[in-house]
């Protein structure tokens, strides 16, 4: 089983198959099979996959294919998605796509849902022509999944009582909802759930209030008697600062342009941004390269463990975006050793 250090949070990781200049996007979703493969005999507790759709920089869009070549190709990391974006599907069809993956990985499944759309509102009617409304029947999505996964009945008066989510089995994946902002933290304590709120989304915005919020308004539910809060951070950690601030410069040029509305594959170290930056860009560059959650082994757990404090996280999980495939293993090499994970 996994472990970290007697008083730090549970480690697992998300990965997002993030496109890579000057490679072809297919490629990320074989190194996603292959960093599983890694993270397991690092000793992570489990390893999420990510949704989105019509994005050149994040090419994983169907995270129930991917959970299910992972879960094939490893033997004991839990394998989930973070998350299934709710609103695009019907909960029955994802149920049974999930019951069918617990049936070939039984107790090691993860169900994250969220309610974004994970890309842009006219791909969201592409997926679902019924988008516009679709984010504001999610709780009543929720409730209905819930009930297919677990095996549970739905309400007397529910129109769809008597249909179930095949194939059943002793053991159900393990329901978890995703977010970041107050409302997932809402729904999460309302239906008595486990919640992961997506810090890196933010930079941390909103995280704090949101999980105080879990945390003192949880309803306790048959299997969750207790919050189970999660942290999503966004880490990169090599043997010397230099070498992390090389790696990440990827990262910090990628962000700026995304945030001129330029998307695409995640640029190598030092390559130049295809216009001249203003003094405010600058300055959030800066602020960027000066983020403790980069840089040495040491100095990243440090980081780790005063943020899962602060948020009362019992799990944290660790993405990392770097243009060196090798770059980001030895990142994720490092900080399991730092905790002293073992497989």
């Amino acid at each position: 089983m996994s472990k970290s250090t007697p008083a730090g949070p549970t480690l697992s990781i998300l990965d997002q198959s993030t496109a890579i200049e000057r490679r072809s996007p297919d490629e990320s979703i074989r190194e996603t099979l292959a960093l599983a493969q890694l993270c397991e005999t690092l000793g992570y507790r489990r390893f999420w996959v990510s949704e989105h759709h019509n994005h050149p920089s994040i090419v994983g869009s169907a995270p129930e294919i991917l959970v299910a070549a992972i879960a094939a190709t490893t033997k004991r990391i839990r394998v989930g998605s973070a998350g299934v974006m709710l609103p695009h599907y019907a909960a029955l069809k994802v149920a049974e796509q999930f019951r069918v993956l617990e049936a070939l990985a039984p107790g090691r499944i993860d169900l994250g849902v969220g309610r974004a759309p994970g890309g842009d509102f006219r791909t969201a009617l592409a997926l679902n022509p019924n988008a516009a409304n679709a984010a504001d029947d999610f709780p009543a999505q929720l409730r209905d999944l819930l009930a297919w996964v677990g095996g549970a009945a739905l309400p007397a008066d529910h129109p769809f009582r008597d249909v179930q989510a095949y194939p059943l089995g002793p053991s159900a994946p393990e329901p978890w909802v995703l977010g970041s902002s107050m409302y997932g933290a809402q729904v999460a304590a309302h239906f008595g759930l486990p919640y992961c709120f997506a810090y890196f989304f933010t930079d941390g915005q909103g995280c704090a209030p949101a999980m105080a919020y879990y945390h003192q308004h949880y309803r306790p539910s048959p299997a969750f008697p207790k919050p189970q809060a999660g942290i999503c951070l966004w880490v990169l950690a090599a043997p010397t600062e230099e070498e992390a601030q090389h790696h990440y410069s990827s990262r910090v040029t990628w962000r700026t342009a995304r945030d001129r509305n330029l998307l695409g594959p995640l640029p190598a170290p030092g390559a130049p941004l295809p216009f001249a930056t203003t003094e405010q860009e600058q300055a959030k560059m800066a602020r960027m390269r000066a983020d403790r959650l980069i840089g040495t082994p040491d100095r990243v757990k440090a980081r780790i463990l005063e943020l899962a404090d602060e948020m009362k996280a019992d799990e944290v999980a660790l993405v990392t975006w770097a243009h060196d495939p090798e770059a980001r293993r030895q990142s994720y090499r490092l900080i399991a050793q730092e905790f002293g994970l073992t497989s």
